[in-house]
């Protein structure tokens, strides 16, 4: 069954065109990888599922199990499974990541009319997500991202997307700045949480990344739209010859 679907999306910044009728359909238990060169509309597609501002939608529209995610609050998109993970994640000074995790895990059940967390069952629950992730306690201590190195913080993340149990995870470049030993360990998180009942887009420039999540389908973007979909070895002939023989396609 299709978890997400893209049809005909236009988006424009202030006077721009970014996507020009990109369509994609996500089903319940895939990864797709959408590539691309810098300033195909990769990272534009991702805030606008998420509901950022500062983008106009123009013309399409996103479902998400057939409901218009484009009607919704970013909150609501969140409590309804919509999880981005950004590619440099904020620093909160002064904000346990403790409390940070339980106060946003609680807001989104509260939204689902489910009921909150006590602290001894959140802490229970994080306690367990965390050692299946072999994420070590102190960090739960520390302030959300502060000092945290970029290995920390994608596993941060990994270790919210295990808490919300989200129904779409998006990824944004989250290879970024990572060098092969943090790589393995957030992608080996994200393959922790591969399930039939959830989708997940991995955006990303460069192939290493799927290599250790290796997707079910890999897309190719070029100026705001998909210009190809294929396997997993998709990924493989772009990084043997590039981007550049997509660019006609996308014209």
């Amino acid at each position: 069954m299709s978890l997400l679907e893209i049809k005909d999306l236009h988006v424009r910044v202030e006077e721009r065109e970014i996507l020009h009728g990109l369509s994609l359909t996500v089903n319940k238990g895939e990864v797709h990888a959408i590539m691309g060169p810098n300033g195909s509309g990769k990272s534009t597609l991702s805030h606008v599922i998420a509901g950022k501002p500062g983008y106009d939608v123009t013309g399409g529209e996103i479902l998400l199990n057939g409901e218009d995610v484009l009607a919704m609050a970013p909150d609501e998109r969140a409590a309804k499974g919509v999880f981005l993970a950004f590619q440099y994640p904020v620093e909160i000074p002064g904000v346990a990541t403790m409390t940070f995790l339980r106060t946003a895990l609680n807001a989104q059940r509260k939204a689902r009319g489910e009921s909150e967390y006590s602290t001894p069952d959140f802490l229970k629950k994080v306690r367990e997500v965390a050692g299946r992730l072999n994420i070590p306690q102190d960090m739960l201590r520390r302030g959300v991202n502060v000092g945290f190195s970029g290995g920390e913080k994608k596993r941060n993340e990994v270790l919210q997307m295990a808490l919300f149990e989200p129904s779409l995870c998006i990824l944004d470049e989250m290879d970024s700045g990572l060098d092969i030993d943090a790589l393995r360990i957030a992608a080996d998180g994200v393959n922790a949480l591969r399930s039939r009942d959830r989708g997940m887009i991995v955006i990303t420039h460069y192939q290493r990344l799927l290599n250790y999540i290796v997707p079910d389908v890999v897309h190719v973007m070029s100026k705001g739209k998909v210009v190809k979909s294929g396997g997993k070895e998709l990924a493989l002939e772009l990084e043997a010859s590039g981007y550049a023989q997509f660019e006609d396609a996308a014209a």
